[in-house]
């Protein structure tokens, strides 16, 4: 089933990824996708939490199955695709902070957060999530988010809603994934770089959990890992591994 051919819209929930896992479990059909106006407890990538206002935003996750067990490029895949939508919607042309963030001008507009589930060492499901700032005014934000956040409203300068944007989302999803699952890997990976908010060659800081990497941004690995150059040997990065990245 295609992705977003099923959406269970819901008015309130703690998170939708957590609802979206807890059909995947019952057997819900891949493509199946679960949208609420808001979210108690929204959650962004290392647990730290995701502001959802209350009919101002896109909360949405989708149930994956993918035929292929290597899915660390799906962050990309589904950064790709919101950029794509946000693009045809609106004609703003977003950039992607690797791996799962959605940037306008150095402010956060949204992310993505993948979760996986495994039967063993079989993988049972994919919980693809996306949070988007759609309609927020600057007063919607908590004040120690301000600086750093914008929505489509902000951008544009004008009313946005989510029914603006889902026409152009599920078919720039289904495309995106699609190249995924044929193994094109590349073209996603290549078109990634080619909108990334860090560019080729940038002076970046890799800061982890034990310290901080300094060095030039080289790309993005056929697995979806960071690359590195410090000192000129090239060290790859995974998203579990780092804290934050920042620009020199």
């Amino acid at each position: 089933m295609k992705i977003g051919t099923r959406i269970r819209w819901v008015k309130s929930c703690p998170s939708t990824n957590d609802l979206a896992r807890e059909l995947a479990l019952a057997g819900e059909e891949e493509g199946t996708v679960v949208i609420a106006e808001e979210q108690t407890k929204g959650r962004g990538t290392r647990g730290r939490s995701w502001y959802s206002a209350k009919k101002k935003g896109l909360y949405a996750s989708a149930i994956l199955r993918p035929s292929k067990p290597a899915i660390s490029l799906l962050p990309l895949v589904a950064g790709l695709a919101v950029r794509e939508a946000i693009f045809e919607s609106l004609r703003i042309r977003i950039r992607l902070k690797w791996p799962n963030d959605l940037i306008w001008e150095e402010k956060k507009l949204g992310g993505i957060l993948c979760e996986t589930g495994f039967m063993g060492n079989h993988l049972g499901y994919v919980i693809l999530g996306i949070g988007l700032n759609i309609s927020h005014n600057l007063e919607d934000f908590p004040p120690e988010i301000r600086t750093q956040a914008t929505s489509l409203k902000l951008i544009k300068e004008e009313d946005v809603k989510v029914k603006d944007i889902l026409p152009r989302l599920w078919p720039a999803l289904n495309g995106w994934y699609e190249l995924f699952l044929r193994g094109e890997e590349e073209k996603v990976i290549r078109s990634f770089e080619e909108n990334s908010a860090l560019p080729l060659g940038k002076k970046i800081a890799v800061v982890t959990e034990k310290r901080v990497y300094e060095g030039i941004f080289k790309g993005i690995d056929s697995f979806g890992g960071l690359i590195l150059e410090e000192r000129g040997r090239e060290k790859c990065f995974f998203s579990a591994q780092i804290k934050t990245i920042k620009s020199k």
